[in-house]
């Protein structure tokens, strides 16, 4: 099976934030996130997909997640090499 870490990008007034997550059905994810299913904070936001990458097991997704969320250098470099 094979498992995303990705990240996302919703303008919030002059301001863009991002969130991190992980899944093994991007697609799916993603819908959710724009339909008010997805984790509490991306609620009520439109969200684009700007950044995945894909991992053989779910134990290495989830330690990539936990240092591209800790990472807000890498986070702030991935949304500028996107044009946010």
């Amino acid at each position: 099976m094979t498992f995303y870490v990705y990240l996302i990008v919703s303008k919030i007034s002059d301001k863009y934030i991002s969130y991190v997550g992980y899944t093994n059905n991007l697609q799916n994810r993603i819908i959710k996130h724009n339909s008010g299913l997805g984790a509490k904070f991306t609620k009520g936001k439109k969200w684009k997909l700007i950044y995945y990458e894909c991992y053989d097991t779910k134990k290495k997704a989830m330690k990539a997640e936990y240092k591209l969320k800790k990472d807000y250098n890498l986070r702030k470099k991935i949304k500028k090499n996107n044009g946010f």
